[in-house]
């Protein structure tokens, strides 16, 4: 019986045969060539060829020291024959059963080559061997044999060179020099080195290279002696709750044993979420989980090789069920009732408050609110408060009670993310009562235009302006009045508002901008508590010709000699249509010296000295009149200087000037030296025990040297602010032009005439209209009681010293001095 130990690797698996002699089998040439044929379940096809030898029991060995093909004493041999036969895949394998001493193993033969060492053929494919990893020996244990075919003529001896054999790891496989057996010396670990490669040689004695160097290549058969591990320990996820059936996490799990094979197919197995066991893919099993209830999953996850019934490891999920909203927030009341007052905005109505299941604080338990029915006008917003729990609803309109004494509004809360799960909105009912308070009247329009003359005669009827009550259920009476007039030109009725001129109206006035004056109009209610609405008048004012054109400049200075012209700018208050152009003339005395003459554009006046004139100061007189022919004298003070040309020089009139004024001030210095020296004897004596004597008959500021405080006088006005005080300079009204004194004196009548005229029209020449208020002390005032001025009649002075006080003061000496019966 013979035996081939042999292997297929179609499936992954080891498959043996066994050759057995079925009859007498008769070896002519000493051994016996076949091949054996083997299909694996895809229809591969793999052939070994195998040479069966014929060994004797008896050793016979001719003189050459050879063995006879035929006649050997050898035990019958199996081999693979390496003929001129495409054969690929061989394999050769050594499993953990065979035997360092009596395992028949694989020969490897030689190619065959031609004459010398000619290159073996290119279709010739040296069989891979195979070994098992972790095989237990014993050791070292062999794998496979090489053979020469020079070992029948000569002495072969057989080595390997390459990495496990001289090479790291040194010494791992190693060959019987004489034999040609290749060994292992120790168990192999695929998942360290899966495939070995090394060249076998073949060295005649004595004579070198028997053959040319053959590869030999050795597999790591791989053993399943690796269990899955996981890329991770622990696994952490989060699933929502209330979450649809989906995937939540994937773990991974590795194995080292080789790819694509059943020791590194790794399946994952769990009991409480489904999971794929291909993939490692968790899922929800179910939507039943519940925040609320088990907040978190601690899951142990299993992954086996060998299509999950090999070595296995384990690792740890823990997945943390995040909240979703699942619950929807719920009034604590379902009906709510506040009352507000009319006319405020943004006041509070009311404050609502909510509760729910989910996480605080969280999207799913802040709460949103939105007033869903009963608010078709805007009036209400509702805002979530800090917490995220109170709904606040405000008025963003002011609300009316004559309109609508009650609202009903529907509120409707949700939360900042939609509901997981169809939930229910809850809602609830606020009704909100409008409290009726006093409103100040309105006036229809808020601003009321009118366009009107400036120079309406006073009492004339400017425009009725009025307001109404919105409190028609209160049946309360409107009346007027002025709250702010700043020229005091208007006047309006009380109860009708008819508003009238009081004053004479002006446009030039500086309290009228653009043409409009503006004036507020107060209605108020007769209320306890009265409520007083504003309306604005805005008057138009229509320009009149009601002011003449002036001269703006009153002062030249012109050289006597080839005088150069003056040109001087006219204006006038009154826009456009009264003004330009100007036409103007010289009046008087000044028609003989001067000429006069418009500019081109006639908005100024060429003013040119027409005679020599004496050094001096002259007043020119000049008649402007605009367009409509309203005119006025205006006076120009021009001082001539004896000069020629434009370039104007006074240098002697200022000399002489200076020299008269130094002149004065030296005669008053000696007048007051020669005062000093005349010592007169004083009218009374210093230690004279009478009172100084004061002069009183001036006019003007009083006593001043007195140092009294005259402010105590006017503190009635100050704290009368109701009272208009005219007792000044009206700084708004234009003041005339006086006419200058004439040169001739022909002229005085009309100068006095027409200054007499214009004074009597000028309303800022004093004195001032007047009204003092002197009814009013005042608390704590400054101004001492006069009471201490007691009569004659008292009998508490003594007026007897007065009759020594000499004769200027007999008469009074005799009016105190006696008693009674002396006056009379």
């Amino acid at each position: 019986q013979l035996r081939l130990l042999d292997t297929f690797w179609p499936l992954a698996m080891s498959v043996f045969f066994l050759l057995q002699v079925k009859r007498q089998v008769v070896f002519h040439e000493g051994h016996l060539d076949l091949v054996i044929n083997s299909w694996d379940s895809q229809g591969r096809k793999m052939s070994v060829p195998v040479r069966i030898l014929y060994h004797r029991h008896h050793h016979e060995k001719n003189h050459e020291g050879h063995h006879d093909d035929h006649h050997e004493n050898h035990h019958q041999n199996v081999e693979h024959h390496h003929g001129d036969h495409r054969h690929h895949n061989h394999q050769h394998v050594l499993t953990e059963s065979d035997s360092a001493n009596n395992t028949e193993v694989p020969v490897l033969q030689f190619p065959k080559t031609g004459d010398g060492l000619r290159r073996r053929k290119r279709d010739w494919v040296i069989p891979d061997l195979k070994v098992s990893e972790n095989a237990r020996g014993p050791y070292p244990l062999k794998v496979s044999q090489i053979r020469s075919n020079e070992d029948k003529v000569k002495k072969i001896f057989y080595s390997i060179t390459g990495p496990g054999a001289d090479q790291p790891p040194v010494g791992l496989f190693t060959m019987d020099r004489d034999t040609g057996i290749l060994y292992v010396t120790q168990p192999l670990d695929r998942e360290e080195v899966a495939r070995y490669m090394f060249q076998a040689h073949a060295v005649a004695e004595g004579s070198g290279n028997a053959e040319e160097p053959m590869d030999i290549v050795v597999i790591v058969i791989d053993q399943n002696d690796n269990k899955p591990v996981f890329t991770q320990d622990t696994y952490l996820g989060e699933v929502p709750e209330a979450s649809p059936k989906g995937t939540v996490i994937t773990v991974k799990a590795t194995d080292d044993d080789e790819p694509n094979s059943d020791n590194s197919d790794v399946r994952y197995l769990d009991n409480l979420f489904e999971i794929n066991p291909v993939t490692g893919v968790i899922r929800v099993n179910n939507s039943g989980l519940d925040r609320e209830k088990y907040p978190k999953y601690t899951l142990v996850v299993k992954a086996a090789d060998m299509v999950g019934s090999g070595l296995s490891g384990e690792a740890k999920v823990i997945l943390t069920v995040t909240d979703s909203n699942d619950n929807a927030p719920a009034f604590t009341q379902s009906s709510y009732e506040a009352t507000v007052a009319e006319n405020k905005v943004d006041a509070v109505v009311i404050t609502m408050s909510v509760t729910d299941g989910d996480e605080p604080h969280s999207p799913a338990w802040n709460a949103k609110f939105k007033i869903v029915d009963g608010d078709p006008g805007g009036l209400f917003n509702v805002k979530t408060g800090q917490n995220k729990h109170d709904g606040i609803i405000t008025t963003a309109k002011g609300l009316d009670f004559e309109k609508s004494s009650k609202h009903t509004l529907l509120v409707a809360v949700e939360n900042e993310v939609p509901f997981a799960t169809p939930l229910p909105t809850a809602t609830a009912t606020v009704v909100v009562n409008v409290q009726d308070v006093n409103e100040a009247p309105i006036f229809d329009p808020v601003e009321k235009y009118v366009s009107k003359r400036e120079d309406l005669p006073i009492n004339t009827d400017v425009v009725q302006y009025t307001a109404s009550d919105p409190d028609t259920a209160r049946k309360q009476t409107v009346k007027y009045k002025i709250i702010s007039d700043p020229a005091g030109w208007l006047i309006v009725a009380k109860d009708t508002g008819l508003i009238k001129v009081k004053n004479s109206m002006d446009r030039e006035s500086h309290f009228v901008k653009d043409d409009k004056y503006t004036a507020l109009i107060g209605a108020y209610d007769n209320d306890d508590v009265p409520a007083t609405g504003t309306g604005t008048l805005i008057i138009q004012l229509e320009d009149v010709n009601d002011n003449a054109p002036i001269i703006e400049e009153r002062v030249i200075k012109v050289c006597n000699k080839e005088s150069a012209p003056q040109l001087l700018s006219v204006t006038d208050k009154d826009g456009p249509g009264f003004a330009a152009p100007y036409t103007v003339s010289l009046e008087g005395m000044s028609k003989t010296n001067w000429t006069a003459r418009m500019n081109a554009t006639q908005t100024g006046i060429i003013l040119k000295l027409a005679t020599e004139l004496a050094s001096g100061d002259y007043t020119v007189v000049l008649r402007v009149r605009d367009t409509q022919g309203l005119e006025q004298d205006n006076t120009v003070q021009a001082t001539v200087c004896d000069c020629k040309g434009e370039e104007v020089s006074c240098q002697g009139r200022i000399a002489g000037a200076f020299l008269s004024r130094l002149l004065l001030v030296l005669l008053l210095l000696l007048f007051a030296r020669r005062r000093k020296g005349e010592i007169k004897e004083p009218l009374l004596q210093d230690d004279d025990v009478r009172d100084n004597i004061y002069y009183y008959d001036e006019e003007g500021g009083g006593e001043d040297d007195q140092d009294y405080d005259l402010s105590v006088l006017h503190r009635g006005l100050d704290n009368r602010p109701e009272v208009f005080r005219n007792d000044v300079v009206p700084n708004f009204m234009p003041a005339p032009q006086y006419r200058p004194r004439p040169a001739n004196p022909e002229e005085i009548g009309n100068f006095i005439d027409d200054n007499l005229k214009a004074a009597d029209n000028d309303p800022t020449a004093p004195p001032y209209d007047s009204l003092l208020v002197f009814d009013y002390e005042g608390g704590g005032s400054d101004a001492g009681s006069l009471s201490s001025l007691n009569s004659s009649s008292s009998g508490d002075q003594n007026y007897d010293c007065l009759s020594e006080w000499g004769p200027r003061f007999k008469k009074l000496a005799d009016m105190y001095g006696g008693g009674e019966d002396d006056m009379l």
